[in-house]
């Protein structure tokens, strides 16, 4: 699950329109997790949504779109969250999409235990990011208590002696990209949004 779906109001608009070059971050990270075997890929959009689906490829994705996205990125993870009806999948994979330092190795690193009962985060110098596995038996308790823009963080306080810490420093950054001196750090761009969009 990509969460794509916030309004970026430090980077200048929405996380979802953010371009590498002329690629679009989401594409990019489509193609990520398709390549680290993570089937099915859901995006979940919100702000611009319809430009989003003008300019980006989305191949190989379902789209989601939050219409709630103002709310913060918990009603984007039960979007998600809702919209993964198959019942043989047993655990869900999530990232944002303003994160271009993700690998494909980092993914696959976090999806290695891909169980109904488990809790999986990445670190980064000790620090628990993305991507996070989230289990299905956790699936309900996450979307209860994901609110505003906390997510999961809640849920995953409370159940923090579960969680499986898989350290991702050697294979990606996790660095996610929240101001305007990283973006051009990165060589990232927002380009300007049609009105109405």
């Amino acid at each position: 699950m990509i969460i794509a779906a916030g309004g970026g109001r430090r980077i200048g608009g929405p996380e979802a329109l953010l371009r590498l070059g002329e690629r679009p971050l989401v594409d990019r990270m489509v193609v990520t997790m398709i390549e680290a075997g993570c089937d099915p890929t859901v995006v979940v959009l919100g702000a611009a949504a319809d430009e989003v689906r003008r300019t980006a490829e989305l191949d190989g994705a379902t789209v989601v779109v939050n219409q709630a996205w103002g709310t913060g990125v918990g009603s984007s993870i039960r979007a998600g969250l809702a919209a993964l009806t198959d019942d043989a999948i047993e655990a869900v994979v999530v990232v944002p999409v303003d994160m271009p330092g993700l690998t494909v190795e980092a993914v696959r690193r976090v999806v290695a235990l891909p169980y109904p009962d488990v809790l999986v985060c990445a670190t980064y110098g000790g620090l628990r990011g993305y991507p996070m596995l989230f289990g299905r038996r956790h699936w309900a308790g996450i979307a209860t208590l994901a609110r505003a823009d906390v997510g999961a963080r809640p849920y995953l306080l409370a159940h923090k002696d579960l969680i499986v810490d898989i350290a991702c420093d050697a294979v990606a950054d996790g660095s996610r990209v929240d101001s305007p001196e990283l973006m051009t750090l990165y060589g990232l761009s927002v380009p300007p949004q049609r009105i109405g969009a």
